[in-house]
């Protein structure tokens, strides 16, 4: 019972016991003002309990209110679907400078090189829509060259709040570096996963080496495939090495069999005719291939397999099938492999990257990558609610649950590794087919 409404009972019962002495009437007037006040007492607690609870509701919708401004002024549907040719009033407020160190040479051009296009005209997209909560996107590209560092600098004093990077660590550590850890890097194109590094703000965009080639393995044991031929350039080398060991590990641990492990050349070799002659020796057709070269080398292989009358073998690979123009090859019918995004035809995305000249690249399923770089940092830029590199790269590492042009991205209680969801996909007609989304 509560305490007000207890003392009132009190005092009525004592007034009622006195009532024995007294008139009728000084008993009517006692118990009617014992009752008046017992009322005023409730009252008065009901309506504290009343404006406590709107308080309650008031703050609850606060913070609500809040957290939907944190996250405002950042439509990717909007700005994909602007029309530069009958924009939004421009937008006038401080700008978000995006710094972009590239790396055109021919180990990442492929990817830089496109990226580097794609991301300024999604900016210039954004403007036309009005920009970011009235702020301008600005853009400033470096070719990263022999001295990342210079660029990197060169971006910082010019104002970049956060950085778009190459996919490889020789770049991109300097980077680190020369910003002092400060700044928020996106490793846009890359899966190599000791690139990642949130204690320094190094971010990958996709899932890794260990992510793509796990579900490969998981999917080849599903399909009945308990045979598997490796190749490799070795244990441990990035890429090239670090995807089959991931394999290899994920398919004894799911109990199937590697019962050939060959080395070559990644990006070199096409002649392996040595390595075919081994294989055959314990192959029966039964088996999976897998490895992270290059789609051309794959195709070169599977030849030189046939004609050892190795035909009924299934042909898995990394994403640097798509980075390698497979889906173009008639020769790689058949082929499994891992794409970052599976553009669809008649999209809003697949329009901007038609529009930015990046569909026809080499590599068009990484731009996504590429537009998230930016929008990440936006986005942590919404969250923060400040301009300064550090407290950037700090809503970075807190972002959960982006949903991107590449899918949804989560930072928060990871080492700047996404656990992203991993496409299989096969080649057919010149085109991928889904055959199966795992983990996410």
């Amino acid at each position: 019972m509560k305490l007000r409404q207890l003392f009132a009972l009190l005092m009525t019962l004592a007034i009622i016991a006195s009532a024995c002495g007294g008139s009728s009437e000084s008993d009517s007037a006692s118990t009617d003002t014992a009752e008046s006040d017992s009322g005023s007492a409730d009252t008065d607690e009901e309506a504290m309990e009343d404006e406590e609870d709107d308080e309650a509701m008031e703050d609850d919708e606060a913070m609500e209110d809040d957290e939907a401004a944190s996250h405002s002024g950042l439509d990717i549907d909007a700005v994909l679907a602007a029309d530069l040719s009958n924009c939004a009033a421009e937008p006038t407020g401080d700008p978000i400078r995006v710094g972009m160190v590239m790396d055109f040479s021919e180990a990442a051009g492929f990817v830089d090189v496109p990226g580097s296009e794609v991301v300024p005209y999604v900016a210039s997209l954004a403007n036309c829509a009005g920009g970011i909560n009235g702020r301008p996107v600005e853009v400033d590209v470096r070719e990263s060259g022999d001295d990342p560092a210079l660029a990197t600098q060169e971006l910082i004093d010019w104002g970049a709040q956060f950085f778009i990077g190459p996919p490889f660590a020789d770049a991109t550590l300097p980077m680190q570096q020369t910003g002092g850890g400060q700044y928020a890097i996106f490793a846009a194109a890359s899966t190599e996963p000791t690139l990642a590094d949130a204690a320094n703000n190094t971010f990958l965009v996709t899932f890794d080496d260990n992510g793509q080639s796990t579900a490969s393995a998981e999917f080849a044991l599903s399909q009945g495939l308990t045979r598997a031929i490796i190749f490799t350039e070795g244990e441990g080398v990035p890429y090239s090495g670090v995807n089959p060991d991931a394999f290899k590990a994920a398919f004894e641990a799911g109990g199937g069999e590697i019962v050939s492990e060959q080395t070559y050349g990644w990006f070199v070799d096409t002649d392996f005719s040595s390595q075919v002659t081994e294989i055959a020796s314990v192959a029966d057709g039964s088996e999976v291939f897998f490895s992270a070269a290059a789609g051309f080398q794959i195709t070169a292989l599977r030849a030189q397999m046939e004609g050892q009358g190795l035909d009924g073998i299934t042909y898995m690979g990394t994403d640097a099938f798509d980075a390698t123009g497979i889906t173009f090859d008639p020769a790689a019918e058949g082929f499994i492999h891992t794409p970052h995004v599976l553009l669809e035809a008649g999209t809003p995305l697949e329009q901007v990257l038609a529009d930015s000249g990046t569909l026809e690249s080499d590599a068009p399923a990484f731009m996504p990558l590429y537009i998230d770089s930016m929008f990440l940092g936006i986005q942590a830029i919404l969250d923060c609610g400040c301009d300064d590199p550090a407290g950037i790269a700090e809503a970075v590492k807190a972002i959960s649950g982006f949903e991107g042009t590449s899918g949804s991205i989560t930072y928060a209680g990871t080492n700047g590794i996404p656990p992203k969801a991993v496409s299989i996909v096969q080649v057919e007609g010149g085109g991928n087919t889904l055959l199966e989304v795992i983990g996410g």
